[in-house]
Protein backbone atom coordinates (compact mmCIF):
# COMPACT_ATOMS: atom_id res chain seq x y z
CA UNK A 1 0.00 0.00 0.00
CA UNK A 2 0.85 3.31 -0.99
CA UNK A 3 1.68 6.06 2.05
CA UNK A 4 3.57 8.97 3.15
CA UNK A 5 6.11 7.73 5.17
CA UNK A 6 5.31 7.08 8.93
CA UNK A 7 1.89 7.30 8.14
CA UNK A 8 -0.16 4.38 8.83
CA UNK A 9 -1.17 3.08 5.65
CA UNK A 10 2.58 2.75 4.85
CA UNK A 11 3.32 0.60 8.29
CA UNK A 12 0.52 -1.40 8.26
CA UNK A 13 1.26 -4.06 5.71
CA UNK A 14 5.66 -3.10 6.24
CA UNK A 15 7.09 -6.71 7.24
CA UNK A 16 7.31 -7.56 10.66
CA UNK A 17 5.02 -4.55 11.47
CA UNK A 18 1.57 -6.31 11.81
CA UNK A 19 2.47 -9.45 11.09
CA UNK A 20 1.59 -10.81 15.26
CA UNK A 21 -1.59 -8.60 15.40
CA UNK A 22 -4.05 -10.84 16.67
CA UNK A 23 -6.86 -9.99 15.18
CA UNK A 24 -5.03 -11.58 12.03
CA UNK A 25 -5.02 -14.45 13.15
CA UNK A 26 -8.05 -14.37 15.33
CA UNK A 27 -10.74 -11.81 15.24
CA UNK A 28 -12.77 -13.44 18.41
CA UNK A 29 -9.66 -13.65 20.53
CA UNK A 30 -9.12 -10.00 19.29
CA UNK A 31 -12.48 -8.87 20.02
CA UNK A 32 -12.71 -10.83 23.74
CA UNK A 33 -9.44 -9.34 24.66
CA UNK A 34 -10.43 -5.63 23.44
CA UNK A 35 -13.72 -6.14 25.66
CA UNK A 36 -11.84 -7.55 28.69
CA UNK A 37 -9.17 -4.21 28.32
CA UNK A 38 -12.38 -1.93 28.15
CA UNK A 39 -14.31 -3.64 31.11
CA UNK A 40 -10.93 -3.20 33.24
CA UNK A 41 -10.96 0.41 32.56
CA UNK A 42 -14.88 0.59 33.82
CA UNK A 43 -13.52 -1.33 36.74
CA UNK A 44 -10.44 1.53 37.36
CA UNK A 45 -12.79 4.62 36.72
CA UNK A 46 -15.38 3.16 38.98
CA UNK A 47 -13.10 2.70 41.64
CA UNK A 48 -11.40 5.95 41.38
CA UNK A 49 -14.21 7.65 41.49
CA UNK A 50 -16.30 6.03 43.79
CA UNK A 51 -15.99 7.80 47.33
CA UNK A 52 -17.14 11.12 45.32
CA UNK A 53 -21.03 9.62 45.51
CA UNK A 54 -20.23 7.49 49.14
CA UNK A 55 -18.53 11.08 50.70
CA UNK A 56 -21.17 10.86 53.71
CA UNK A 57 -21.25 7.17 54.46
CA UNK A 58 -17.34 6.67 54.09
CA UNK A 59 -16.71 9.73 56.70
CA UNK A 60 -19.37 8.95 59.17
CA UNK A 61 -18.26 5.19 59.00
CA UNK A 62 -14.60 5.96 59.87
CA UNK A 63 -15.45 9.30 61.99
CA UNK A 64 -13.54 11.46 59.14
CA UNK A 65 -14.50 15.03 58.03
CA UNK A 66 -16.34 15.22 54.90
CA UNK A 67 -13.06 17.55 53.59
CA UNK A 68 -10.56 14.92 54.73
CA UNK A 69 -12.77 12.00 52.71
CA UNK A 70 -12.25 14.07 49.84
CA UNK A 71 -8.86 13.61 49.83
CA UNK A 72 -9.36 10.38 48.91
CA UNK A 73 -9.76 11.22 45.63
CA UNK A 74 -7.62 14.44 45.43
CA UNK A 75 -4.89 12.25 46.51
CA UNK A 76 -5.21 9.51 43.66
CA UNK A 77 -5.67 12.37 41.11
CA UNK A 78 -2.36 13.52 42.21
CA UNK A 79 -0.61 10.00 42.23
CA UNK A 80 -1.97 9.66 38.58
CA UNK A 81 -0.77 12.97 37.45
CA UNK A 82 2.62 12.96 38.97
CA UNK A 83 3.75 9.33 38.52
CA UNK A 84 2.38 7.59 35.31
CA UNK A 85 5.11 8.50 33.30
CA UNK A 86 7.65 7.43 35.94
CA UNK A 87 6.07 3.96 36.22
CA UNK A 88 5.60 3.66 32.47
CA UNK A 89 9.41 4.38 32.20
CA UNK A 90 10.19 1.72 34.70
CA UNK A 91 8.48 -1.21 33.37
CA UNK A 92 8.61 -0.81 29.83
CA UNK A 93 10.53 -4.09 29.27
CA UNK A 94 8.27 -6.14 30.98
CA UNK A 95 5.59 -8.80 29.36
CA UNK A 96 1.86 -6.86 28.50
CA UNK A 97 -0.10 -9.56 29.50
CA UNK A 98 1.50 -10.33 32.93
CA UNK A 99 1.55 -6.85 33.78
CA UNK A 100 -1.93 -6.06 32.95
CA UNK A 101 -3.17 -9.48 34.93
CA UNK A 102 -0.81 -8.35 37.81
CA UNK A 103 -2.57 -4.72 38.18
CA UNK A 104 -6.45 -6.58 37.68
CA UNK A 105 -4.78 -8.68 40.78
CA UNK A 106 -3.93 -5.69 42.87
CA UNK A 107 -7.05 -4.26 41.77
CA UNK A 108 -9.18 -7.07 43.09
CA UNK A 109 -6.67 -6.81 46.44
CA UNK A 110 -6.76 -3.75 47.23
CA UNK A 111 -10.62 -3.45 46.62
CA UNK A 112 -10.52 -6.07 49.17
CA UNK A 113 -8.41 -4.41 51.03
CA UNK A 114 -10.67 -1.38 51.35
CA UNK A 115 -13.87 -2.99 52.18
CA UNK A 116 -12.06 -3.78 54.94
CA UNK A 117 -10.10 -0.97 56.25
CA UNK A 118 -10.58 -0.57 59.87
CA UNK A 119 -9.91 3.20 59.78
CA UNK A 120 -9.30 6.32 57.50
CA UNK A 121 -5.69 6.11 57.54
CA UNK A 122 -5.92 2.07 56.13
CA UNK A 123 -8.23 3.65 53.43
CA UNK A 124 -5.65 6.27 52.15
CA UNK A 125 -2.62 3.81 52.26
CA UNK A 126 -4.90 1.76 49.96
CA UNK A 127 -6.18 4.00 47.94
CA UNK A 128 -2.30 5.14 47.37
CA UNK A 129 -1.83 1.44 46.23
CA UNK A 130 -4.70 1.42 43.88
CA UNK A 131 -3.95 4.95 42.00
CA UNK A 132 0.05 3.51 41.64
CA UNK A 133 -1.88 0.75 39.83
CA UNK A 134 -4.11 2.81 37.90
CA UNK A 135 -1.46 5.55 36.87
CA UNK A 136 0.46 2.14 35.28
CA UNK A 137 -2.45 0.98 33.81
CA UNK A 138 -4.20 4.12 31.90
CA UNK A 139 -0.52 4.25 30.27
CA UNK A 140 -0.57 0.39 28.92
CA UNK A 141 -3.70 0.03 28.17
CA UNK A 142 -4.36 2.03 24.92
CA UNK A 143 -1.04 0.88 22.87
CA UNK A 144 -2.30 -2.58 24.27
CA UNK A 145 -5.56 -2.17 22.74
CA UNK A 146 -4.30 -0.69 19.66
CA UNK A 147 -1.86 -3.57 19.15
CA UNK A 148 -4.62 -6.02 18.52
CA UNK A 149 -5.30 -4.84 15.82
CA UNK A 150 -4.29 -3.84 12.18
CA UNK A 151 -3.54 -0.21 12.75
CA UNK A 152 -7.05 0.41 10.44
CA UNK A 153 -8.34 -0.38 13.12
CA UNK A 154 -6.86 1.66 15.83
CA UNK A 155 -9.26 4.06 16.30
CA UNK A 156 -12.36 2.10 16.99
CA UNK A 157 -10.05 0.32 19.53
CA UNK A 158 -9.24 3.50 20.80
CA UNK A 159 -12.56 3.96 21.56
CA UNK A 160 -13.93 0.98 23.11
CA UNK A 161 -11.40 1.30 25.75
CA UNK A 162 -12.51 5.01 26.70
CA UNK A 163 -16.24 3.94 26.32
CA UNK A 164 -15.21 1.44 28.71
CA UNK A 165 -13.91 4.53 31.00
CA UNK A 166 -16.77 6.58 30.51
CA UNK A 167 -19.51 4.19 30.91
CA UNK A 168 -17.53 3.24 34.62
CA UNK A 169 -19.48 7.54 34.80
CA UNK A 170 -22.16 6.97 33.84
CA UNK A 171 -23.12 3.68 35.36
CA UNK A 172 -20.74 2.37 37.44
CA UNK A 173 -20.42 5.43 39.92
CA UNK A 174 -24.59 5.28 40.14
CA UNK A 175 -24.58 1.63 40.66
CA UNK A 176 -21.62 1.64 43.52
CA UNK A 177 -23.58 4.73 44.89
CA UNK A 178 -27.26 3.02 45.34
CA UNK A 179 -25.19 -0.40 46.59
CA UNK A 180 -23.31 1.27 49.19
CA UNK A 181 -26.48 3.20 50.36
CA UNK A 182 -28.42 0.26 50.31
CA UNK A 183 -25.77 -2.16 51.92
CA UNK A 184 -23.11 0.31 53.26
CA UNK A 185 -19.91 1.74 51.76
CA UNK A 186 -17.93 -1.42 52.58
CA UNK A 187 -20.52 -3.62 49.99
CA UNK A 188 -19.49 -0.89 47.17
CA UNK A 189 -15.70 -1.38 47.10
CA UNK A 190 -16.76 -5.79 47.86
CA UNK A 191 -18.81 -5.21 44.18
CA UNK A 192 -15.43 -3.51 42.32
CA UNK A 193 -13.37 -6.58 43.86
CA UNK A 194 -15.80 -9.05 42.34
CA UNK A 195 -15.66 -6.85 38.88
CA UNK A 196 -12.29 -7.18 38.57
CA UNK A 197 -12.07 -10.74 39.54
CA UNK A 198 -14.23 -11.17 37.02
CA UNK A 199 -12.51 -8.95 33.81
CA UNK A 200 -9.29 -10.90 35.25
CA UNK A 201 -10.22 -14.29 33.53
CA UNK A 202 -10.64 -13.19 29.38
CA UNK A 203 -7.33 -10.92 29.90
CA UNK A 204 -5.36 -13.96 31.34
CA UNK A 205 -6.90 -15.73 28.36
CA UNK A 206 -7.27 -13.89 25.48
CA UNK A 207 -5.02 -11.62 25.77
CA UNK A 208 -1.37 -12.18 23.63
CA UNK A 209 1.85 -12.47 24.85
CA UNK A 210 3.16 -9.95 22.52
CA UNK A 211 4.77 -6.37 23.15
CA UNK A 212 3.02 -4.05 21.82
CA UNK A 213 6.60 -2.62 20.73
CA UNK A 214 7.06 -5.63 18.19
CA UNK A 215 3.80 -4.05 16.44
CA UNK A 216 2.87 -1.25 14.58
CA UNK A 217 1.28 0.07 18.02
CA UNK A 218 4.49 0.36 19.31
CA UNK A 219 5.94 3.97 18.08
CA UNK A 220 4.24 6.68 16.41
CA UNK A 221 3.24 5.77 13.12
CA UNK A 222 4.15 9.55 11.72
CA UNK A 223 6.84 10.64 14.98
CA UNK A 224 6.55 14.38 15.33
CA UNK A 225 8.10 15.73 18.70
CA UNK A 226 6.89 19.26 18.53
CA UNK A 227 3.20 18.22 17.69
CA UNK A 228 3.05 15.61 20.42
CA UNK A 229 4.54 18.44 22.69
CA UNK A 230 1.71 20.70 21.47
CA UNK A 231 -1.24 17.77 21.62
CA UNK A 232 0.11 17.20 26.06
CA UNK A 233 -0.34 20.83 26.39
CA UNK A 234 -3.65 21.32 24.61
CA UNK A 235 -4.80 18.29 26.75
CA UNK A 236 -4.39 20.53 29.80
CA UNK A 237 -6.26 23.18 28.44
CA UNK A 238 -8.73 21.59 26.76
CA UNK A 239 -9.60 19.26 29.87
CA UNK A 240 -8.96 22.11 32.25
CA UNK A 241 -11.87 24.61 30.34
CA UNK A 242 -14.21 21.91 30.37
CA UNK A 243 -13.82 20.99 34.71
CA UNK A 244 -13.81 25.05 34.87
CA UNK A 245 -17.65 24.49 34.65
CA UNK A 246 -18.39 20.90 34.73
CA UNK A 247 -16.96 20.61 38.29
CA UNK A 248 -19.67 23.23 39.34
CA UNK A 249 -22.41 22.11 37.32
CA UNK A 250 -24.80 21.26 40.19
CA UNK A 251 -24.63 24.68 41.17
CA UNK A 252 -24.47 26.11 37.52
CA UNK A 253 -27.92 24.03 36.82
CA UNK A 254 -29.73 25.10 40.14
CA UNK A 255 -28.35 29.06 41.07
CA UNK A 256 -28.08 29.71 37.57
CA UNK A 257 -30.68 28.10 35.73
CA UNK A 258 -33.30 27.59 38.20
CA UNK A 259 -33.08 23.53 38.00
CA UNK A 260 -34.48 21.69 41.50
CA UNK A 261 -32.06 20.27 43.55
CA UNK A 262 -33.71 16.61 42.97
CA UNK A 263 -33.60 16.77 39.09
CA UNK A 264 -30.23 17.44 38.91
CA UNK A 265 -29.37 13.48 38.95
CA UNK A 266 -31.29 12.99 35.91
CA UNK A 267 -29.31 15.78 33.79
CA UNK A 268 -25.87 14.21 34.97
CA UNK A 269 -27.25 10.61 33.98
CA UNK A 270 -27.87 12.59 30.21
CA UNK A 271 -24.59 14.16 30.33
CA UNK A 272 -22.85 10.73 31.09
CA UNK A 273 -24.66 9.24 27.82
CA UNK A 274 -23.64 12.32 25.84
CA UNK A 275 -20.16 11.95 26.68
CA UNK A 276 -20.07 8.38 26.13
CA UNK A 277 -21.65 9.19 22.59
CA UNK A 278 -18.92 11.90 22.03
CA UNK A 279 -16.43 8.64 22.55
CA UNK A 280 -17.76 6.73 19.26
CA UNK A 281 -18.55 9.88 17.44
CA UNK A 282 -14.62 10.94 17.92
CA UNK A 283 -13.83 7.10 17.21
CA UNK A 284 -15.67 7.51 13.55
CA UNK A 285 -13.82 11.36 12.66
CA UNK A 286 -10.78 9.86 13.76
CA UNK A 287 -10.95 7.03 10.95
CA UNK A 288 -12.52 9.82 8.57
CA UNK A 289 -10.97 12.57 9.08
CA UNK A 290 -7.51 12.00 11.63
CA UNK A 291 -5.85 15.31 10.61
CA UNK A 292 -8.72 17.28 12.13
CA UNK A 293 -10.47 15.17 14.57
CA UNK A 294 -8.78 16.17 17.57
CA UNK A 295 -9.23 20.10 16.61
CA UNK A 296 -13.28 19.96 16.20
CA UNK A 297 -14.20 19.20 19.70
CA UNK A 298 -12.17 22.13 20.72
CA UNK A 299 -13.19 24.21 17.85
CA UNK A 300 -17.12 23.06 19.39
CA UNK A 301 -16.23 23.68 23.38
CA UNK A 302 -14.95 26.92 23.37
CA UNK A 303 -18.20 29.06 22.41
CA UNK A 304 -20.54 26.73 23.97
CA UNK A 305 -18.83 27.39 27.14
CA UNK A 306 -19.31 31.27 26.63
CA UNK A 307 -22.18 30.39 25.15
CA UNK A 308 -23.36 29.13 28.34
CA UNK A 309 -22.82 32.18 30.31
CA UNK A 310 -24.85 34.34 28.49
CA UNK A 311 -27.24 31.61 27.88
CA UNK A 312 -27.77 30.15 31.38
CA UNK A 313 -30.37 31.22 33.12
CA UNK A 314 -32.55 29.95 30.25
CA UNK A 315 -32.86 26.66 31.39
CA UNK A 316 -33.25 24.42 28.37
CA UNK A 317 -30.61 26.20 26.70
CA UNK A 318 -28.04 25.24 29.93
CA UNK A 319 -29.09 21.82 29.86
CA UNK A 320 -28.31 21.63 26.09
CA UNK A 321 -25.03 23.49 26.03
CA UNK A 322 -23.98 21.33 28.92
CA UNK A 323 -24.52 18.14 26.90
CA UNK A 324 -23.02 20.11 24.31
CA UNK A 325 -19.64 19.90 25.85
CA UNK A 326 -19.80 16.66 27.29
CA UNK A 327 -20.06 15.13 23.85
CA UNK A 328 -17.13 17.08 23.18
CA UNK A 329 -15.07 16.19 25.98
CA UNK A 330 -15.75 12.62 24.70
CA UNK A 331 -14.73 13.26 21.14
CA UNK A 332 -11.94 14.66 21.84
CA UNK A 333 -10.28 12.13 24.72
CA UNK A 334 -10.75 9.85 21.90
CA UNK A 335 -9.03 11.50 18.80
CA UNK A 336 -6.20 13.02 21.25
CA UNK A 337 -5.72 9.45 22.53
CA UNK A 338 -5.39 8.48 18.60
CA UNK A 339 -3.13 11.80 17.65
CA UNK A 340 -0.88 10.44 20.43
CA UNK A 341 -0.32 7.06 18.89
CA UNK A 342 -0.02 8.81 15.66
CA UNK A 343 2.92 11.41 16.86
CA UNK A 344 4.19 9.88 19.61
CA UNK A 345 8.29 10.33 19.37
CA UNK A 346 9.09 7.28 20.97
CA UNK A 347 7.39 5.12 22.96
CA UNK A 348 3.58 5.35 23.21
CA UNK A 349 3.79 3.83 25.90
CA UNK A 350 5.40 6.44 27.26
CA UNK A 351 3.65 8.71 25.38
CA UNK A 352 0.25 7.89 26.61
CA UNK A 353 1.54 7.98 30.00
CA UNK A 354 2.01 12.04 29.94
CA UNK A 355 -1.31 12.33 27.61
CA UNK A 356 -3.07 11.17 30.95
CA UNK A 357 -1.23 12.82 33.27
CA UNK A 358 -1.85 15.96 31.06
CA UNK A 359 -5.46 14.97 31.41
CA UNK A 360 -5.57 15.09 35.27
CA UNK A 361 -4.14 17.75 35.34
CA UNK A 362 -6.57 19.66 33.54
CA UNK A 363 -8.94 18.03 35.69
CA UNK A 364 -7.24 19.21 38.91
CA UNK A 365 -6.46 22.58 37.50
CA UNK A 366 -9.63 23.05 36.14
CA UNK A 367 -11.36 22.24 39.05
CA UNK A 368 -9.22 24.77 41.64
CA UNK A 369 -9.99 27.66 39.38
CA UNK A 370 -13.40 27.15 38.87
CA UNK A 371 -13.47 27.07 42.70
CA UNK A 372 -11.66 29.84 42.91
CA UNK A 373 -13.87 31.97 41.17
CA UNK A 374 -17.09 30.16 42.34
CA UNK A 375 -15.97 31.14 45.74
CA UNK A 376 -15.53 35.29 44.36
CA UNK A 377 -18.12 35.27 41.93
CA UNK A 378 -20.96 32.47 41.72
CA UNK A 379 -21.38 29.35 39.50
CA UNK A 380 -22.18 31.75 36.14
CA UNK A 381 -18.81 33.16 35.58
CA UNK A 382 -16.96 29.39 35.84
CA UNK A 383 -18.48 28.71 32.38
CA UNK A 384 -17.12 31.85 30.99
CA UNK A 385 -13.63 31.25 32.45
CA UNK A 386 -13.57 27.71 30.94
CA UNK A 387 -14.69 29.08 27.29
CA UNK A 388 -11.56 31.51 27.56
CA UNK A 389 -9.35 28.33 28.64
CA UNK A 390 -11.07 26.31 25.99
CA UNK A 391 -9.69 29.40 23.48
CA UNK A 392 -6.04 28.57 24.38
CA UNK A 393 -6.87 24.52 23.64
CA UNK A 394 -7.86 25.77 20.47
CA UNK A 395 -5.17 27.85 19.72
CA UNK A 396 -2.34 25.35 20.67
CA UNK A 397 -4.95 22.66 18.60
CA UNK A 398 -4.52 24.67 15.59
CA UNK A 399 -0.98 24.67 16.27
CA UNK A 400 -0.63 21.39 16.96
CA UNK A 401 -2.62 19.68 13.54
CA UNK A 402 -0.13 21.68 11.69
CA UNK A 403 2.66 19.58 10.16
CA UNK A 404 5.91 20.94 10.16
CA UNK A 405 6.80 22.94 7.32
CA UNK A 406 10.25 21.21 6.03
CA UNK A 407 7.65 18.09 5.93
CA UNK A 408 5.12 19.93 3.79
CA UNK A 409 8.16 21.23 1.78
CA UNK A 410 9.63 18.02 1.06
CA UNK A 411 6.14 16.62 0.07
CA UNK A 412 5.78 19.54 -2.41
CA UNK A 413 8.93 18.75 -4.25
CA UNK A 414 7.86 15.31 -4.60
CA UNK A 415 5.22 16.40 -6.31
CA UNK A 416 7.36 18.80 -8.46
CA UNK A 417 9.77 15.97 -9.58
CA UNK A 418 6.63 13.97 -10.17
CA UNK A 419 5.19 16.33 -12.98
CA UNK A 420 2.12 17.17 -11.05
CA UNK A 421 1.27 20.62 -9.15
CA UNK A 422 -1.02 22.44 -7.26
CA UNK A 423 -2.93 23.67 -10.87
CA UNK A 424 -3.51 20.43 -11.24
CA UNK A 425 -4.90 19.20 -8.63
CA UNK A 426 -8.51 19.03 -9.82
CA UNK A 427 -6.59 17.13 -13.01
CA UNK A 428 -7.00 12.86 -12.39
CA UNK A 429 -3.36 11.84 -11.43
CA UNK A 430 -1.29 10.17 -13.75
CA UNK A 431 -0.64 6.30 -13.27
CA UNK A 432 2.80 5.44 -13.12
CA UNK A 433 3.77 3.55 -16.17
CA UNK A 434 5.49 0.67 -15.01
CA UNK A 435 2.80 -0.05 -11.98
CA UNK A 436 -0.51 1.34 -13.10
CA UNK A 437 -0.92 3.07 -9.37
CA UNK A 438 -0.15 6.89 -8.89
CA UNK A 439 2.54 8.23 -8.04
CA UNK A 440 3.98 8.14 -4.49
CA UNK A 441 4.44 11.76 -4.45
CA UNK A 442 1.09 12.03 -5.89
CA UNK A 443 -0.39 10.15 -3.03
CA UNK A 444 1.33 11.99 -0.38
CA UNK A 445 0.16 15.28 -1.93
CA UNK A 446 -3.16 14.34 -1.53
CA UNK A 447 -2.85 13.71 2.24
CA UNK A 448 -1.36 17.61 2.49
Amino acid sequence: MVGPKGSSEGREDAPGASAAVLHRRDPVAAMAALFALSAAAFAYVTTESLPVGLLQPISHGLHSSLVATGWLVTVYAAINVALSAPLAHLTKGLPRKTTMCVLMAALVLTSLAAAAAPGYGWLMAVRVVTALGQALFWSLVIPTAASLFPAGMTGRAVGWVLGGATLAVVLGVPAGTWLGQLAGWRAAFLGVAVLAAVVSAPIALALPSYHPAETHAGTGSAPDGRRYRLAIVTTAFAVGGFFCMYTYVSPFLTKVGGLALHDVAAVLLVTGAATLGGVFAGSVVSRRRPNIAPLVPVAVLAPVLIGLYFAGRVLPAAIVLIVAACVTLGAYDVSNQNRILEVAPASTEIASAWASASFNAGIAGGSLAGGLVLNGYGPRPTALLGGLVAVVALLLGVAATRRPRDVRREEREGCRKAGWWRSERRSPPRASRTTGQPHAAVANLKRI
